[in-house]
């Protein structure tokens, strides 16, 4: 059974008590088995509000929100060590203060990102998440770099351009000042054994429409036309090939995630065309990896990006938890060229519709065998982390997670305002070691960057982002030749 067919889990009617008990679905399992306190699994979501916010009006409607959906309301619940399954506790109020409101401060942004990236929300109280609002938050803010020691790097105006020192000097007389730092972030910080970035933001579509009054319903997905591409002209490469690794940076010394996020437009297409603002971000994730390791001197090997799916209804009875299903598009070195770029994002659509139709369990049928429940869970987990390491040569290359148009206004009412920024992370540990994000809000791509520091430096991610930048654009400049 999995977290979206469990009833509890609908956000219109709840648990009748502090004794309802869920088995962990196999996502959810796998995920416990494999915790690793140097690289915890973490999503953090930031929303950019333009005004402030009442803390005690915010802390009862998110309060609320979660009383609403309750299958957020859990904890995992304690048993034997020979028990046959994890079980999560559902609970009928938080356990901790789910809502803080740290000091303004000039670095509070950066301590927010630096603790979503190294401290996970424990999994023994409810809930698994955390609400931090950063107060005075400014509109440049939002796009400034991070790792997750905290250390500034190159910053970008919301335009996506990076500022130079010179750029940051006090105005001369008679020019604009910057605007005053009044603005809000909300800082959602989950632990992904739990739940997933989607799940925790329709939650927070709810806290906005009971603290603002506002309607947060969400908006109906866009209309595609039919898609009619052309045949493949060739087999992806086979999944039981090793796939290109991304090539090691600069790694630092210390364990964890580096972060860096930034504002970019949302890349144009043509209308009617066969391929998706997704496929295009496909392509430019590939190009960007493959232009990486052409650099760094490795040797061209087929490309597996993983994608997550998710086909929840976004409305008030989504089914909260690990809703999204995995699938992995494969590429061989020699398609993934820029100069064929018509060629690419058609194949890639191609692909990626097929593999969106496909009938799978969210991580395939080996982990459904897996986590039969036949022998004690901790026997299981000492096999599900050795089968991880024995298969890591097989793990795919990047992880691309397009959460897509944020279908909720987020609007808080006429203090604190709409949403206007919403950036996702979702973890990057290796033998993956790198992970691309991506929303759209208010007709801006919000793109973040999240490595391990295992495996890259700061100065990469900088580099990384800039050649995503420029594969994306490339994919608009080249649309209407077919090359």
């Amino acid at each position: 059974m999995t977290a979206v067919e469990h009833p509890a889990r609908d956000g219109t009617g709840g648990p009748q008590g502090p004794s309802v008990r869920v088995p962990f679905p196999v996502v959810d399992e796998v995920a416990r088995h494999c915790l690793q306190e140097e690289e915890p699994e973490t999503v953090h979501i930031e929303v950019h509000l333009p005004g402030r916010l009442d803390p005690a009006r915010l802390t009862a409607a998110f309060t609320e929100a979660l009383r609403r959906h309750p299958r957020i309301l859990m904890r995992e619940a304690a048993g034997p060590w020979y028990r046959r399954r994890y079980e999560w506790e559902l609970t009928p109020e938080p356990d901790v203060r789910v809502v803080s409101f740290p000091p303004p401060s000039r670095d509070a942004l950066r301590t927010a990102r630096t603790r979503a990236l190294q401290e996970a929300p424990p999994l023994s109280a409810a809930p698994p998440i955390r609400l931090e609002v950063v107060r005075g938050a400014g509109p440049a803010v939002g796009s400034e770099a991070t790792d997750a020691v905290g250390r500034p790097g190159p910053e970008r105006t919301p335009g996506g351009h990076r500022e130079t020192p010179d750029s940051r000097r006090p105005p001369t007389p008679g020019t604009t000042r910057a605007p005053t730092r009044t603005g809000t972030v909300l800082f959602l910080t989950i632990n992904h054994t739990a739940l997933d970035g989607p799940a925790c933001l329709r939650v927070l579509a709810t806290a906005a429409e009971l603290y603002g009054g506002r309607d947060n319903t969400p908006s109906a997905p866009p209309v595609r036309t039919p898609d009619t591409p052309e045949p493949e002209d060739r087999k992806a490469p086979s999944t039981w090939t090793p796939p290109a690794r991304v090539a090691p940076g600069s790694p630092e010394v210390s364990p964890g995630n580096g972060l860096i996020v930034t504002e970019l437009g949302v890349p144009r297409r043509p209308k009617g065309s066969p391929y998706t603002v997704n496929d295009q971000l496909m392509a430019a994730t590939a190009l960007m990896v493959a232009h990486w390791n052409r650099e760094h001197g490795t040797r061209p090997r087929p490309l597996r990006i993983t994608m997550p799916v998710d086909d929840r209804p976004r409305g008030a009875d989504m089914p909260i938890g690990n809703g999204t299903r995995l699938v992995e598009v494969t590429f061989a070195p020699e398609e993934v060229d820029a100069s064929r770029m018509g060629e690419l994002l058609r194949r890639t659509a191609t692909r990626t519709r097929a593999l969106k139709s496909a009938d799978r369990p969210q991580l395939g049928h080996g982990a459904a065998l897996l986590t039969a429940p036949v022998v004690p869970v901790a026997w299981r987990a000492a096999a599900t982390r050795g089968l991880r390491r024995a298969a890591g040569p097989w793990t795919s290359t990047v992880l691309l997670s397009n959460i897509g148009r944020i279908p909720y206004a987020l609007d808080f009412g006429e203090e604190a305002g709409r949403a206007h920024a919403v950036w996702f992370s979702a973890p990057a540990r290796t033998p993956r070691g790198l992970t691309v994000t991506t929303a759209s809000t208010a007709g801006r791509l919000h793109l973040a960057l999240r490595w391990s520091r295992s495996l890259l430096g700061h100065g990469d991610g900088a580099h990384l982002r800039d050649l995503f930048e420029h594969y994306l654009h490339a994919t608009q400049e080249r649309e209407a030749t077919g090359a």
